[in-house]
């Protein structure tokens, strides 16, 4: 067995975007402006207070201003939107991210949809979708975007390539198979109902995985020299795939953690950088 060639680093990408984003920042703080992401959180999920706490420390790092909005877990649709509508008539706020999941009497879909095309910065609308999917997204999700980014960092080929992506949701697996095709890969989108999935993945070149299940994708599924990206993170700091089995075959491969997490965020501030530009 051959071991893996190339781990792709997280946390190399991920410099690399922030530090394309100093200058820009200085130039807008020169012109008055600063670039500003509101981060919404309903309810009291450990995780996702993590995740935006991260956030949050990210952008004070850059010189990215942090609104934090914190509501009860009480909160309902209605009360969600108003929160929305205010920060989307706020001219200071360039960016706006609704953390998810939300509390289950909250219509998450609609809470999405109230968001402001330019101020979708990770990519949940269903028009930033669309226009994702015809290859034109100024913000396209981040987690999607953060794969093609090492993808393109690490200068892998792409086109003509066979991409199997294991999961469908509308902010991952839909999207980042959407971006693969619009690169020229043949995408292959597996999901819950699909059967013989070993037998898909072994044909594969390169492997998105996105299930949110540990260690699920197995080492004997991973065609010799196929390219990994785990884009799953599961109690345990473990991926969506089982890492050192998957090493054995891959010629290159996304740890879990610093893979394509620490790119996701970084994606992040570079589409409320980006928004911030648009609006100076």
């Amino acid at each position: 067995m051959m071991k893996a060639k190339l781990i792709l680093d997280g946390n190399t990408v991920a410099t690399s975007i922030k530090d394309n984003l100093v200058g820009r920042i200085k130039r807008l703080s020169e012109k008055g402006i600063v670039p500003c992401l509101a981060t919404i959180l309903v309810g009291d999920d450990p995780s996702s207070a993590t995740y935006v706490k991260m956030k949050g420390n990210a952008c004070k790092r850059l010189g990215i201003e942090s609104i934090r909005v914190e509501l009860p877990s009480t909160t309902t649709t209605d009360e969600l939107i108003d929160v929305i509508n205010k920060l989307n008539n706020d001219p200071k706020v360039h960016g706006i991210l609704l953390q998810h999941p939300v509390p289950h009497q909250i219509d998450e879909r609609a809470a999405f949809e109230a968001i402001r095309i330019e101020k979708d910065v990770d990519g949940v609308t269903t028009l930033g979708f669309a226009q994702n999917a015809f290859g034109f997204a100024d913000f396209p999700s981040c987690t999607p975007a953060a794969i093609i980014a090492i993808l393109d960092y690490y200068n892998i080929p792409v086109e003509g390539k066979h991409a199997v992506v294991i999961g469908r949701s509308p902010i991952l697996g839909k999207p980042v198979s959407a971006m693969l095709l619009n690169k020229n890969a043949t995408v292959t989108t597996c999901h819950s109902r699909t059967t013989h999935l070993a037998e898909i993945v072994q044909l594969a070149d390169i492997v998105v995985a996105a299930v949110g299940k540990p260690k699920f994708v197995q080492g004997d599924w991973i065609k010799p020299g196929a390219i990994v990206l785990d884009a799953g993170y599961n109690e345990g700091n473990v991926g969506d795939v089982d890492y050192d089995a998957c090493m054995e075959n891959a010629s290159a491969i996304t740890p879990v953690p610093a893979g394509v997490g620490p790119v996701t965020i970084a994606t992040l501030l570079k589409h409320t950088v980006d928004a911030a530009e648009k609006f100076a």
